[in-house]
């Protein structure tokens, strides 16, 4: 029987490949999340708070706060009502509460009760 012969020589110009260097693929959200070299490393002007249920149900609620023109909105410093979008975000409320029953602690579930609870009554009225 005659030996087979391979040409591995395919694999020499592969690893001769892997070891030249390429530029890092540039990731785009993290180059956006970059502070600029001359920025104060202890500036946390910018950080985000920890991520807490109550944090995210009052944020919702502030949204429907401005929806139903309660509150101003912080990028045009006027009242915008729009009811239409108050509802969406009380209904998103509203499914939060339906979706996470039985896995909140009381805190967390009078927090959404009451603001739920607010949230529909100010809608009722507003929309007479």
């Amino acid at each position: 029987m005659t030996e087979k012969k391979v040409d591995e020589s395919w694999k020499d110009k592969v690893n001769v490949e892997k070891t030249k260097e390429t530029p890092e693929p540039v990731n785009p959200i993290q180059d956006s999340q970059q502070q600029p070299e001359d920025a104060d490393a202890n500036d946390h002007e910018h950080e985000m708070p920890p991520v807490d249920f109550n944090l995210f149900i009052s944020s919702l609620g502030m949204q429907a706060l401005m929806g139903l023109g309660e509150i101003e909105n912080p990028i045009s410093n006027k009242k915008e009502p729009s009811l239409p979008q108050a509802k969406y975000l009380i209904d998103t409320l509203g499914m939060v509460e339906e979706k996470t029953k039985g896995n909140l602690n009381d805190q967390e579930k009078q927090m959404l009760e009451q603001m739920l609870f607010q949230l529909r009554m100010k809608y009722v009225e507003l929309s007479k």
